[in-house]
């Protein structure tokens, strides 16, 4: 993480518009984002070409190594992911044969998700998921950085949604044209 850092140390730079320099900030804060994504990327790569599973499907098997999940409301809970997504990892490892879905014995309309041995023998020579070390890492912060970092991405993703026309155009730009 310490590369990250520094990948996302401020540095001067010219948009390629316009020639005006790029703020300080905006350029770490791009930097930023640029280091995750790289190391979530480089991570899950190389999860699929040791381990054959990507980094998703880790980042599960690592969170049901922990302890086995209720429900996939639950798994979901505990991957900060929605259960529709956490739902198709899981149907790929249940087909690979690493994870079990099964009927839990309080609750038929409940599933127990577990590890196989399979499951067990792939975490053991499995490094730790970059998902876990970005939760570790954002879970250390101060609750008021985390809040503001949590405020700042989410208006930064509403500002970038598609406008009606599917193209990516600033929120600013939308209500002008309407």
């Amino acid at each position: 993480m310490a590369a990250a850092r520094s990948r996302a140390a401020p540095r001067a730079r010219r948009s390629a518009g316009d020639g005006a320099a790029t703020p300080p900030d905006l350029t770490r804060v791009l930097d930023s984002i640029r280091a995750i994504v790289r190391t979530l990327r480089l991570s899950g790569r190389a999860s699929e070409q040791v381990l054959g599973v990507n980094g998703a499907q880790l980042f599960v098997l690592q969170k049901l190594g922990e302890e086995s999940a209720q429900s996939l409301a639950e798994l979901a809970s505990r991957t900060h992911t929605d259960p529709s997504s956490v739902s198709v990892v899981v149907s790929r490892l249940v087909a690979r044969g690493l994870v079990t879905r099964e009927a839990s014995p309080d609750d038929a309309r409940r599933v127990t998700i577990s590890l196989t041995a399979a499951g067990r023998g792939l975490l053991r020579r499995a490094p730790r998921a970059a998902q876990m070390q970005l939760i570790d890492a954002a879970a250390e912060l101060p609750a008021r950085q985390l809040r503001a970092l949590a405020d700042g991405l989410a208006e930064l993703v509403e500002r970038m949604e598609p406008a009606d026309d599917g193209e990516v155009e600033p929120r600013a730009g939308r209500r002008a044209r309407r």
